[in-house]
């Protein structure tokens, strides 16, 4: 059984590091599990309920970038990833994979549980399949899934938030702002990259579906969904 404030799977190969935030965490109420790779956490994710992942970079036999993908292909759960590579490109490559923050080693663990906290504060649980309204339109958030008419489209995890956060009231107009808050937590995250999102998702959508135009541009103030 978790205790209330949730079971936080913690996956990182130094174990000193990785005892000292189990520790930290523990003290501030949370229940934890400590594995040194990921070779069983696709797994463990289906097994057990985590509330959050802390997850290095830099895995024995495992690069945490692929990691954090497999685990987006069955679980919207929400990732914090570690690591001592500090370059941008990590940091952009860590995020574009669905990761929801990061932090650099060597880091305080007051810092760690206080990410986990905010994280999970910006983290709402949804429904596993949800209906966008009257709509043909699925969102699958359990395995970052959108279908519409039944039909998948494959979506990368930044497009899947957008395309989800526009679904969740069709007819709604989002402006960039508003919008740019779903991926709060993000680093370099600007208008243009919400409009390079939308541009992406509307020419898959496109590519299922010629005749809709499902994500409308609305001039002057940002976008809206409506099937």
């Amino acid at each position: 059984m978790t205790t209330a404030k949730g079971k936080i799977l913690i996956i990182e190969d130094e174990v000193a590091i990785a005892e000292i935030v189990v520790d930290y965490l523990k003290r501030d109420g949370f229940e934890t599990d400590h594995r040194v790779d990921g070779s069983d956490v696709q797994s463990l994710i289906t097994t057990d309920r985590f509330a959050l992942i802390l997850l290095d970079v830099m895995l024995p036999g495992a690069d945490g970038f692929e990691l954090c993908r497999a685990i987006r292909q069955v679980s919207a759960i929400p990732i914090i990833m570690m690591t001592a590579r500090v370059e941008e490109i990590d940091r952009l490559i860590g995020l574009e994979l669905g990761a929801d923050d990061y932090i650099c080693k060597p880091f305080s663990p007051r810092e760690v549980v206080a990410r986990v906290k905010a994280v999970l504060r910006r983290h709402v649980p949804q429904d596993p399949l949800k209906q966008a309204g009257n709509t043909p339109l699925e969102i699958d958030h359990d395995s970052f899934i959108v279908r519409l008419h039944g039909k998948k489209i494959d979506l990368t995890p930044s497009e899947f938030k957008l395309v989800a956060a526009l679904g969740a009231k069709p007819g709604r107009v989002w402006s960039r702002a508003q919008l740019l808050d779903v991926f709060s937590g993000e680093k370099d995250v600007f208008d243009r990259t919400i409009d390079s999102h939308v541009k992406n998702a509307r020419k898959k959508i496109a590519q299922a579906f010629p005749e809709l135009d499902l994500i409308q541009s609305v001039y002057g103030i940002g976008y809206r969904l409506e099937v």
